[in-house]
């Protein structure tokens, strides 16, 4: 059978099972995979680098560090010293997404999510909340702000390495605003679309001040970790190995220390990670990898560019909105990757300068993927979190929050590219 018709089958009938079989969607993922495989759509060699390993180091080495760091109490603290400031669990709350923003700005994703959702997951256990719609509303503003800088996700690191922009031309390019305000004005409009989410939680809560921080051990190699993870970028451009790497060695340092100083068993340690979230994003890696690798997103581009004609409003809303749609349900990474050279010819063809269609498609492939929990491997993780701690996300739950949420940042930043760079 024809590899790109299997392909682009097991992606369409994996991804609806994600929807009807949410509970049973890393079997789903991981058997897509085999089927790839066994179909010899893609090589076993294909399927091995079709998944972003330095995003699985991330995952898999914060996520030691962050369990480290829940042990040692200070999340617990600072849940406390957040819920006697707050004025109310509204801002307690959205103050947690401020903070998970600014990280982002500077630190991969994942790495942001994995840091911030202990004191996310503390605080609500403290107010007797579900934490479902937090950590979900914490997903979509780290993916959101991740956008903003050079060395926040790896999109904008893609698009710096191909425009060769450096880190001071996400804030001002050949003169003009660049990328950073676009997605700062998206935030802004955002934020009143999670306060409306949230106000509800008028409450203040009175909480007696109880925890005690065993160790700031962690809290300081977590500080490490965010620092190196900022520089790492400017070594590492095209994203491809370094932040997985320090993560991983971050985690081995955190995993040696709870050993030897709270006598604690390494086996034990690793066991009690999201081994669940751990295979389904290596499935969906692969699976997407199937899209890439058979030319389905060369298909779409092709049909894109020659589809606009000579209208430069319709070509970049074109652009904007379709990568907003696959975006929510295809890695960001292998899309963008794909279109940024079609985007450049679509600029050639249109004679306008390309910065108006490669900035738009950054702000909507990154920002689509919040419309879904499988949008971006951010939305995995928090998703896989909240099911560690007994809280199963459903599709509809998470698109309540995600769809108003990107069509706020997006709207915005979709019309501030234009007016600037039109």
């Amino acid at each position: 059978m024809d590899p790109k018709i299997v392909s682009l089958s097991i992606f369409i009938i994996a991804y609806i099972s994600f929807v009807i079989f949410s509970h049973k969607r890393t079997l789903v993922a991981l058997g897509g995979s085999l089927l790839l495989i066994l179909t010899q759509t893609i090589s076993l060699k294909e399927a091995f680098w079709a998944v972003n390993w330095n995003v699985m180091g991330i995952f898999v080495g914060t996520l030691i560090l962050a369990d480290v760091f829940m042990q040692s109490r200070v999340p617990a603290y600072f849940a406390e010293i957040i819920v006697d400031k707050a004025k109310s669990t509204l801002w307690a709350i959205l103050f947690i997404c401020l903070l998970t923003g600014f990280i982002s700005a500077f630190v991969e994703n994942v790495a942001t999510v994995l840091i911030v959702a202990p004191i996310a997951l503390t605080l609500a256990k403290k107010l007797k909340i579900n934490p479902t719609k937090m950590m979900i509303a914490i997903a979509v503003s780290s993916n959101l702000q991740g956008a903003a800088t050079l060395i926040g996700d790896p999109p904008s690191m893609l698009l710096g390495g191909f425009a060769k922009m450096n880190f001071e031309d996400f804030f001002f390019y050949q003169g003009r605003p660049s990328i950073f305000f676009a997605v700062e004005l998206g935030a802004f409009v955002s934020f009143f679309v999670l306060y409306f989410i949230f106000r509800g939680h008028q409450e203040k809560m009175q909480l007696i001040r109880i925890e005690k921080v065993k160790s700031w051990v962690p809290t300081v190699l977590l500080i490490g970790l965010i620092v190196l993870l900022a520089l790492s970028s400017f070594f590492d451009t095209g994203f491809s190995y370094l932040a997985g790497i320090i993560c991983m060695v971050f985690g081995v340092i955190a995993l040696t220390w709870e050993k030897f100083i709270n006598k604690a068993s390494i086996v034990s340690g690793i066991k009690k990670l999201d081994w669940d979230t751990t295979f389904f994003l290596i499935g969906i890696f692969v699976i997407v990898g199937g899209i890439s690798l058979t030319g389905w997103i060369q298909v779409l581009a092709n049909y894109l560019a020659g589809l606009v004609g000579a209208n430069i409003f319709l070509g970049y809303t074109a652009l904007v909105f379709i990568a907003v749609i696959l975006s929510a349900f295809i890695d960001n990474v292998p899309f963008l990757a794909t279109m940024l050279p079609v985007a450049i010819i679509m600029s050639d063809k249109l004679q306008i300068n390309p910065s108006l269609l490669l900035f738009g498609l950054l702000i909507g492939a990154s920002l689509g993927g919040n419309i879904t929990p499988i949008g971006a491997s951010v939305n995995i993780v928090a998703c896989g979190l909240l099911k560690k701690e007994g809280y199963p996300v459903k599709f509809s739950d998470f698109m309540k929050i995600g769809i108003p949420f990107t069509i706020a940042a997006v709207g915005v930043g979709y019309l501030f590219i234009w007016f600037i760079w039109r």
